[in-house]
C-alpha cells in the first residue's frame, strides 16, 4: 500500500470556521501574537494566556471537519495515509484519519508548564473547554498549560513528521502558506520519485520546487479534484 503523507496548515480548518492563525493585522482574535502565544507571555500573565486557550478550544469544539478533513480519512481505503499538521484543532482525529503528527500541539490536551514543558511527552486529556489556571495542576504542582508550540519553543514533531515526508510516495501540501520555519522546510524532504501536490489558492512556485503539482483552489475543492485524480 503506498504511503499517503498530507501536510495541513490553517487553510485547511478555515472552511471549519476556524480563523486562520494571524489576520492582516497582525493580531490573532483580537491579542497581539506576543501577549497569547509565547513562553513570555505566559511568564507575565498566565491567567489571559489560559483564557484565551479557553476561548480557542470552545471555538473549535462548536466546529466540524469539513469536506476536505473527511476526503483525506476516506482516502485511508487505499492508501496508508499519515496527517501531519500545523493545526492544534482535532479536526483531523473527528473526521476520522487515525495517524496524525501535530507539529505545534493539539488544543485538546494540557501539559505541565515547569521547566520542561516544551519537550514533555506528558500530556493530560482536557474535559470540555476550561483549564482552570489555580486549580488543575500536573504531578509536581505546576499549572496545567495548553499543549501548544508557542513562538520561541522548539517543535519536537518535527524529527517523525520529516522521517514521514522522507517515506513519502505521496505528498500533499494543502492550506498553508509555508512561511513558518522549521516545519516549511518538509516540502523539500520528499523523495525524488515522489508524486506532490500543493493545494492552496495562493499555490504558486515561489514556495515549492517545481515537483509539485500546483492546485490553486481552497481545501475542500482542492481535495476533491485531488481526489478524483489520484482515483482515476
Amino acid at each position: 500500500m503506498q504511503k499517503l503523507v498530507v501536510f495541513s496548515g490553517a487553510g485547511m480548518s478555515a472552511e471549519s470556521g476556524i480563523n486562520t492563525f494571524r489576520d492582516s493585522d497582525g493580531l490573532w482574535e483580537q491579542h497581539r501574537v506576543e501577549d497569547v502565544a509565547t513562553p513570555e507571555a505566559w511568564a507575565r500573565d498566565p491567567e489571559l494566556v489560559q483564557r484565551f486557550y479557553n476561548q480557542r478550544r470552545k471555538n473549535i469544539l462548536n466546529a466540524q471537519p469539513n469536506l476536505a478533513h473527511h476526503l483525506i480519512a476516506q482516502l485511508q481505503e487505499q492508501y496508508d495515509v499519515h496527517v501531519i499538521t500545523q493545526n492544534i484543532d482535532d479536526l483531523h482525529e473527528r473526521a476520522g484519519s487515525t495517524q496524525v503528527v501535530h507539529l505545534h500541539g493539539n488544543i485538546r490536551l494540557a501539559k505541565s508548564s515547569g521547566p520542561n514543558a516544551q519537550y514533555t511527552q506528558e500530556f493530560y486529556p482536557i474535559n470540555g473547554t476550561e483549564l482552570d489556571f489555580k486549580q488543575d495542576q500536573c504531578p509536581a504542582g505546576y499549572p496545567l498549560r495548553p499543549h501548544v508550540v508557542w513562538f520561541g519553543e522548539a517543535v519536537p514533531a518535527y524529527e517523525k513528521a520529516s522521517a514521514l515526508a522522507q517515506q513519502a510516495d505521496i505528498f500533499v501540501v494543502i492550506g498553508t502558506s509555508l512561511a513558518v520555519y522549521p516545519v516549511a522546510g518538509l516540502v523539500h524532504e520528499i523523495p525524488a520519485k515522489c508524486k506532490a501536490y500543493y493545494i492552496d489558492p495562493k499555490a504558486d512556485y515561489l514556495r515549492v520546487p517545481k515537483q509539485y503539482q500546483l492546485i490553486a483552489d481552497t481545501a475542500v475543492n482542492g481535495m476533491k479534484a485531488l481526489v478524483k485524480q489520484l482515483l482515476d
